[in-house]
Protein backbone atom coordinates (compact mmCIF):
# COMPACT_ATOMS: atom_id res chain seq x y z
CA UNK A 1 0.00 0.00 0.00
CA UNK A 2 1.10 3.64 -0.78
CA UNK A 3 1.28 6.21 2.27
CA UNK A 4 1.62 10.07 1.55
CA UNK A 5 2.13 12.45 4.06
CA UNK A 6 1.45 16.71 2.86
CA UNK A 7 1.44 19.29 4.66
CA UNK A 8 0.87 22.88 3.34
CA UNK A 9 4.86 23.57 2.25
CA UNK A 10 6.24 19.53 0.82
CA UNK A 11 5.26 16.84 0.89
CA UNK A 12 7.03 14.81 3.74
CA UNK A 13 6.33 10.97 2.65
CA UNK A 14 5.62 9.04 -0.44
CA UNK A 15 6.33 5.65 -0.54
CA UNK A 16 4.88 2.40 -0.38
CA UNK A 17 4.67 0.73 3.24
CA UNK A 18 3.24 -2.31 4.84
CA UNK A 19 1.43 -1.15 8.10
CA UNK A 20 0.23 2.40 9.16
CA UNK A 21 -0.43 3.06 12.98
CA UNK A 22 -1.30 6.44 14.04
CA UNK A 23 -3.55 8.53 16.88
CA UNK A 24 -6.48 9.77 15.87
CA UNK A 25 -9.18 11.71 18.23
CA UNK A 26 -10.77 8.97 18.99
CA UNK A 27 -7.88 7.04 19.98
CA UNK A 28 -4.96 5.09 18.24
CA UNK A 29 -5.76 2.91 15.24
CA UNK A 30 -4.05 0.47 12.76
CA UNK A 31 -3.90 -0.23 9.00
CA UNK A 32 -2.84 -2.91 6.80
CA UNK A 33 -2.70 -3.83 3.48
CA UNK A 34 -6.74 -4.13 2.01
CA UNK A 35 -8.35 -2.51 4.70
CA UNK A 36 -11.38 -1.16 4.30
CA UNK A 37 -11.88 2.46 2.92
CA UNK A 38 -11.83 4.54 6.27
CA UNK A 39 -11.46 8.30 7.21
CA UNK A 40 -10.10 9.51 10.39
CA UNK A 41 -9.58 12.91 11.85
CA UNK A 42 -5.75 12.70 13.45
CA UNK A 43 -4.55 14.13 17.04
CA UNK A 44 -1.32 15.78 17.80
CA UNK A 45 0.96 12.37 17.74
CA UNK A 46 3.13 10.29 16.25
CA UNK A 47 2.46 8.14 13.28
CA UNK A 48 4.57 5.10 12.87
CA UNK A 49 5.02 3.51 9.73
CA UNK A 50 6.44 0.02 8.92
CA UNK A 51 8.33 -0.38 5.65
CA UNK A 52 10.62 -3.62 4.93
CA UNK A 53 10.50 -4.51 8.52
CA UNK A 54 12.07 -1.58 9.59
CA UNK A 55 9.88 1.60 11.99
CA UNK A 56 9.59 4.86 10.83
CA UNK A 57 8.06 7.77 13.08
CA UNK A 58 6.29 11.16 11.83
CA UNK A 59 4.94 13.48 14.07
CA UNK A 60 1.48 14.41 12.96
CA UNK A 61 0.20 17.45 14.45
CA UNK A 62 -3.77 17.08 13.75
CA UNK A 63 -4.98 16.73 10.31
CA UNK A 64 -6.68 13.66 8.59
CA UNK A 65 -5.86 10.22 7.57
CA UNK A 66 -7.88 9.17 4.44
CA UNK A 67 -7.58 5.28 3.42
CA UNK A 68 -8.99 3.91 0.16
CA UNK A 69 -7.84 1.84 -2.54
CA UNK A 70 -4.47 0.87 -0.40
CA UNK A 71 -3.76 4.36 -0.56
CA UNK A 72 -3.55 6.54 2.61
CA UNK A 73 -3.23 10.13 2.53
CA UNK A 74 -2.19 12.34 5.57
CA UNK A 75 -3.29 15.85 5.14
CA UNK A 76 -1.72 18.00 8.06
CA UNK A 77 -0.30 21.43 9.64
CA UNK A 78 2.47 20.19 10.12
CA UNK A 79 5.11 16.49 9.98
CA UNK A 80 8.23 15.61 10.90
CA UNK A 81 10.63 13.00 10.06
CA UNK A 82 11.58 11.09 13.53
CA UNK A 83 15.01 11.72 12.25
CA UNK A 84 14.95 14.85 11.64
CA UNK A 85 13.69 16.34 15.09
CA UNK A 86 16.31 18.50 17.62
CA UNK A 87 15.73 15.99 20.44
CA UNK A 88 17.37 19.29 22.42
CA UNK A 89 15.43 21.72 20.69
CA UNK A 90 12.30 19.26 21.46
CA UNK A 91 13.01 19.27 25.26
CA UNK A 92 13.56 22.86 25.61
CA UNK A 93 10.35 23.59 24.05
CA UNK A 94 8.50 21.01 26.46
CA UNK A 95 9.98 22.67 29.88
CA UNK A 96 9.62 26.24 28.51
CA UNK A 97 5.37 24.85 27.74
CA UNK A 98 5.41 23.11 31.33
CA UNK A 99 6.62 26.43 33.24
CA UNK A 100 3.97 28.53 31.43
CA UNK A 101 1.01 26.06 32.44
CA UNK A 102 3.02 25.48 36.31
CA UNK A 103 2.70 29.69 36.91
CA UNK A 104 -1.16 29.33 37.27
CA UNK A 105 -1.07 33.16 35.90
CA UNK A 106 -4.76 34.08 34.40
CA UNK A 107 -3.07 35.52 31.73
CA UNK A 108 -1.13 32.43 30.59
CA UNK A 109 -3.58 30.53 27.86
CA UNK A 110 -3.83 27.04 29.51
CA UNK A 111 -4.95 25.65 26.43
CA UNK A 112 -2.40 26.88 23.97
CA UNK A 113 0.38 25.70 26.72
CA UNK A 114 -1.34 21.99 27.02
CA UNK A 115 -0.81 22.03 22.70
CA UNK A 116 2.98 23.14 23.04
CA UNK A 117 3.52 20.19 25.62
CA UNK A 118 1.70 17.73 23.12
CA UNK A 119 3.70 18.99 20.55
CA UNK A 120 7.16 18.72 22.31
CA UNK A 121 5.83 15.19 24.12
CA UNK A 122 5.12 14.02 20.08
CA UNK A 123 8.51 15.35 18.75
CA UNK A 124 10.55 13.24 21.39
CA UNK A 125 8.49 10.44 20.97
CA UNK A 126 9.32 10.27 17.40
CA UNK A 127 13.00 10.76 17.90
CA UNK A 128 13.13 7.14 19.83
CA UNK A 129 14.01 5.00 17.25
CA UNK A 130 17.27 7.38 17.17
Amino acid sequence: MHLKIITHEKVVFDEDVDEIYSRGVDGEFGILQNHIPVMNALDIGVTKVIQNGKAKYFTTMGGVLQFKDNEAIILTTTAEDGNNIDVARAKEALQRAQARLAEHNAEIDAKRAEAAIARAMARLKATLNK
